[in-house]
């Protein structure tokens, strides 16, 4: 588990595709490894890598086919920007929000604007995670705790403060950039909780206002 409060950024030093999937090699910055050991894990980019080489200078992680096909982490190249953040301990201060490392899809700056000091960024979702995207609630855009100001269908507004602009990869985002997203813990489970018993049953083609009203869980007016 992460909070989504960056520790470093680090930089990609090697790619090695192994027919499918992929080994990375990250130089950590100012991230501290001193105590990391071999299996831990690292958030990179706000996906949760295991640390399998260890170095003075940074590590390697091997990356699966489903973290390839659900994040960003496959189109990187040697020398691009990570976002770095070690798992988080019993002592930790849980300054962000709760993120477990596992994206959820790929979503896309479409537009960015100066508001004051900060930056204002417009992202828009893949429609199957619009739902779980909420007006003051919590998202992780490429591993970074945010707090979501407004919402319109799939697209959403962030609100980046100078701070977090000068401490992660966001400082450089521009339109047509993909960034990796985690929505809400509590969000994705609360939608499994709800389908109570019918959590068993087949769910093709995703959970549609029509599949709700089939299962007698459309909403009573």
């Amino acid at each position: 588990m992460f909070t989504g409060i960056i520790q470093a950024v680090g930089r990609v030093a090697a790619l090695q595709p192994r027919g499918g999937d992929l080994r990375l090699r990250v130089v950590a910055g100012d991230l501290d490894l001193a105590a990391v050991a071999l299996g831990d894990s690292i958030a990179t980019n706000g996906v949760c890598l295991t640390v399998t080489e260890l170095g003075r200078d940074g590590y390697w992680a091997d990356v699966s086919r489903e973290s390839v096909a659900c994040s960003t982490l496959g189109s990187l190249r040697v020398g691009d920007a990570v976002n770095l953040e070690l798992a988080l301990t019993p002592t930790t201060r849980l300054g962000g929000h709760l993120v477990s490392g596992h994206v959820d899809g790929v979503g896309e700056i479409v537009a960015r604007e100066a508001d004051a000091r900060s930056v204002r960024l417009r992202v828009r979702a893949p429609d199957d995670l619009a739902r779980y995207v909420a007006t003051k609630g919590s998202i992780c855009v490429d591993g970074i705790s945010l707090t979501v100001n407004a919402v319109d269908g799939a697209e959403f507004e962030l609100n980046i403060v100078p701070h977090t602009l000068a401490g992660t990869t966001l400082a450089d985002v521009r339109p047509g950039r993909q960034v990796n997203l985690e929505v809400d813990l509590v969000a994705r489970h609360l939608e499994r909780l709800l389908l109570g018993e019918r959590a068993a049953l087949p769910l093709t083609g995703g959970m549609t206002a029509e599949w709700l009203a089939a299962q007698g869980l459309a909403a009573r007016h």
